[in-house]
């Protein structure tokens, strides 16, 4: 009997279509779990009592307690996981770059930015899925394309999915309105994770990002980059076609080598900067690197920091 195939191979996600079974796959084999939440809320386990306010639901009403006081107070609850999450996902025409076309087939013969973010997307909705957390999403350009509100419930994964597996890239990138007017829209304090290449200058994305943690959000910034924008591998005179702007260049690329990579360098450093400046997690994507490795390693990373934060 053959061996079944090693679906968590880079190479065999890679040539899976459909991208809720890439998704689950990269969930079930690396980053599955529950944990606590910091958070209190109304849910299963009782944590403690409050006075009561108007505006606060009856059916929240210790009696018992009211019985002995002569006083109304509120059952809390401590939520096993009642997170909520919202991930920003650059739909701008420069995450088009890096998908491949067979010219005798016409399938896909590689994954562009945008479908390794469209895979990275609904790998953290089905793990927040599975942890009874809440995740929205919000597509984004030059203006907000879709704006899904966190939930959660299998019948909200499953229409989060369907607008990943719709949604075609366009348009140049844009943050400054969309995200001060998002940041306003998000009443309830949780996480925002925004998943672009950054073809924003720096003190635009900085001011916008800080519009979320004036508001106490967690904010996580997964910089999302293909192989070729960190290696510049090309050769042969090549000829640079803007994606998001109509700019053609032929040229040389062995004679631009080193200070284009010297510019890549310098910009992944400043915004990491700016990042650290305002608390906000930096976490650098290659498209090369297995999509569940990165993942892993993140959260991994967050575990040890929240341990030496519990400890403080």
């Amino acid at each position: 009997m053959p061996d079944k195939p090693d679906y968590l191979d880079p190479k065999t996600i890679d040539r899976i279509a459909n991208l809720e079974l890439r998704a689950r796959l990269v969930v079930e084999g690396y980053i599955t779990g529950m944990h606590k939440s910091p958070y209190n809320g109304f849910a299963v386990e009782f944590a403690t009592h409050r006075e009561y306010v108007p505006g606060d639901e009856i059916k929240h009403i210790d009696w018992k307690v009211w019985s002995r006081t002569d006083r109304y107070y509120i059952k809390e609850y401590e939520e096993e996981t009642n997170l909520q999450c919202t991930i920003l996902l650059d739909c701008s025409k420069s995450m088009r770059y890096g998908s491949e076309t067979d010219t005798k087939t016409g399938a896909s013969k590689g994954w562009s930015k945008f479908d390794y973010a469209a895979t990275c997307t609904a790998s953290l909705a089905h793990m927040m899925r599975q942890q009874q957390d809440s995740l929205g999403l919000v597509l984004y350009a030059t203006e907000v394309r879709l704006n899904l509100p966190p939930k959660n419930h299998p019948s909200h994964l499953r229409l989060l999915i369907h607008e990943l597996e719709k949604a075609v890239p366009d348009n140049r990138t844009d943050v400054g309105d969309v995200f001060r007017l998002l940041a306003e829209q998000i009443p309830r304090r949780g996480m925002v994770v925004l998943i672009s290449d950054l073809f924003v200058d720096l003190p635009t994305l900085t001011q916008s990002l800080r519009h979320f943690r004036h508001r106490r959000h967690e904010v996580v910034v997964f910089h999302l980059m293909h192989e070729h924008e960190l290696t510049f591998p090309f050769q042969d005179n090549t000829r640079f076609k803007g994606l998001e702007t109509p700019v053609e260049l032929l040229t040389e690329p062995r004679a631009l080598r080193d200070s284009y990579l010297q510019a890549v360098d310098r910009f992944q450093a400043e915004v990491r900067k700016a990042c650290a400046s305002s608390g906000i997690d930096y976490v650098l994507m290659n498209t090369k690197e297995p999509l569940h490795t990165v993942l892993a390693n993140y959260l991994a990373f967050r575990q040890r920091t929240q341990r030496v934060g519990s400890r403080r």
